[in-house]
């Protein structure tokens, strides 16, 4: 990195969290700190949401899943919309009618306070290690990449979001959005446009698109019912649908987004701008993902694109083996670049059996070239078992360091870090709200005052910012980072979201039954998952068709006439 890199990233850096602090001064209650004035426009509320939802894993993991898998990811999203429409037409109305600062204060007006207390935990629980894994996620690449300290970056990026989130609380988190959303729009642009630049005078981007389909990554829609397939269009439009309701109608770091809004009418119309927005802001960046793939079949590529995981298997008894490797991928990249070149000069003379011909020799060499990546894995992870041999999270960041000109990496970077703390912001803020007024304010006995309970918001927010920090020393990459966190998710959503339902539709339903039912459709839950009996996107449909079946078969087993005392 030069100069200028620096200049760009620290700046860049510096001014959101200043910004954060400046505009959100003088918060001197409650509903000022958790509730962000109720002011917010519908922009803000959409841009928001999108920024919760969108960390650094997502512009770290996202390219990295369509370099290796293709545009098949972009069907993970297409519940999302679907789910936006339910939330502004039942959610909304609901939580503004109540005038709630959290989701889970209304499950105790409808069933009782242990109820809303399990929900607010089972939230507490996934939310908190997300919160890590959003940390974790840039301080792990930017450590490997650039040999900077693990500890100090994961110190550094949770630092800096504790700052301004403590300082300023809902309002903050907004405020600041805005300005990420700002910088991450312009740096994915820029990249994509730099990345077209870059290809041979010969190959446009209608010719890059055809080495990209003939390669596999353009293969966007899946149609089959195949289990083995995490990303179908059926696991997008219904496991997709399950998750998002899930996601932005009850986890808090979501809900207290659009809770910010001036009027019901600003929060559905922010909702529905996320709705609109997001589907093809995805696209777009496992669109970049795809570029990057086409750019390394002109360019050359890494065995293993985590420099760490390259430099452990060169310094241990593989050494050799893994050296043969290396070369074997760079004479089959020869010959890909040989092949894509001859294609792109010499298409518009190419009859169709010579353009199949093509395709079967470029489809070949892919083949081989992926099974030597693979093998390679073999030897990283024979050398050292803690060493990272998946690649997927660095191969974006690879290109940024070893690519872009002077000035636009400390932009990329600046995407990343202003992402991951984008996220943690909201997600700590979230945490915070819910410990405060789920937890601690229902089971105080004695009243306090609104300055105690604003300090106490404040104070929650740090301990939660700490134990991000804690958890995210302790993280591993996983198969892919942007997975990871969809997993955790799914564990806990379904359940979460079938509460929801039985208390929205389903008034015969009472406490002791939800409360029974969603304990035990918890513990099945992770149990599938354990035995891997589905793909994780389905956890969300099982959860929450089970925590709504065992209760209402409870409910007529046990019969709850009288309401329990709501204490």
């Amino acid at each position: 990195m030069q100069l200028i890199d620096w200049i760009i990233l620290t700046g860049t850096i510096a001014f959101i969290v200043w910004y954060g602090v400046y505009k959100s001064r003088g918060s001197k209650n409650v509903e000022d700190y958790i509730g962000g004035g109720k002011n917010a426009k519908w922009w803000t509320i959409g841009l928001s949401v999108m920024a919760t939802q969108a960390s650094a894993i997502t512009f770290l993991s996202t390219p990295g899943q369509a370099f290796h898998d293709g545009m098949g990811f972009v069907q993970f999203y297409f519940g999302l919309p679907i789910a936006m429409v339910i939330i502004c037409m039942v959610f909304i109305p609901i939580y503004h009618r109540l005038k709630v600062y959290t989701a889970y204060e209304y499950l105790e007006s409808r069933f009782d306070r242990k109820t809303r207390t399990l929900t607010a935990i089972l939230f507490l629980i996934q939310r908190g290690l997300a919160a890590g894994i959003t940390i974790f996620a840039p301080a792990i690449v930017l450590s490997a990449v650039l040999g900077w300290n693990l500890t100090y970056l994961t110190i550094i990026i949770g630092a800096l979001v504790i700052i301004y989130t403590v300082s300023g609380g809902t309002k903050a988190v907004s405020v600041t959005h805005k300005q990420q959303m700002a910088v991450i729009f312009t740096g994915m642009v820029v990249a994509f446009f730099i990345i077209l630049s870059y290809l041979p005078d010969s190959v446009g981007f209608t010719d890059a698109l055809a080495i990209a389909g003939t390669g596999g990554k353009m293969d966007i829609l899946d149609y089959s019912f195949d289990f083995e397939n995490r990303y179908t269009l059926w696991s997008g439009l219904i496991g997709g649908s399950f998750l998002a309701l899930s996601y932005f109608g009850t986890d808090q770091s979501q809900v207290q987004r659009y809770l910010s809004g001036a009027s019901v009418r600003e929060s559905q119309m922010g909702m529905i701008f996320n709705g609109l927005l997001k589907v093809p802001l995805q696209f777009f960046i496992l669109l970049v993902g795809v570029m990057v793939f086409v750019f390394y079949q002109f360019n050359t590529a890494p065995l293993n694109f985590n420099p760490a995981a390259t430099e452990t298997v060169l310094n241990s008894n593989y050494a050799e083996q893994y050296k043969d490797l290396m070369l074997e991928h760079e004479e089959i990249q020869l010959e890909k670049q040989s092949l894509g070149l001859n294609y792109a000069e010499n298409k518009s003379q190419m009859n169709e059996a010579e353009i199949a011909n093509f395709e079967k020799e470029y489809t070949r060499l892919d083949k081989e070239q992926n099974e030597i990546r693979e093998e390679s894995k073999i030897f990283i992870d024979a050398s050292d078992v803690e060493a990272e041999s998946n690649d997927k999270d660095y191969v974006f960041i690879h290109f940024i360091l070893n690519n872009l000109p002077k000035g636009f990496i400390g932009l990329l970077l600046a995407v990343i870090l202003s992402a991951a703390m984008s996220s943690t912001a909201s997600e700590l803020n979230a945490l915070a709200s819910t410990t405060v007024i789920d937890l601690y304010k229902r089971n105080h006995k004695e009243a306090k005052s609104e300055e105690h309970y604003l300090a106490a918001s404040k104070w929650f927010t740090l301990m939660w910012g700490v134990i991000a920090i804690a958890f995210a020393s302790l993280a591993d990459l996983f198969d892919n980072l942007i997975q990871l966190v969809n997993i955790i998710g799914s564990i806990f959503y379904g359940n979460v979201l079938g509460i929801f339902l039985l208390a929205f539709f389903i008034k015969s339903v009472k406490s002791n039954a939800v409360f029974i039912a969603a304990i035990i459709t918890q513990a099945i839950v992770l149990l599938v998952f354990e035995l891997d009996l589905m793909p994780y996107l389905w956890l969300n449909v099982l959860g929450c068709l089970l925590v709504i079946s065992l209760a209402l078969i409870l409910q007529v087993i046990k019969p709850d006439n009288s309401e329990l005392s709501k204490t």
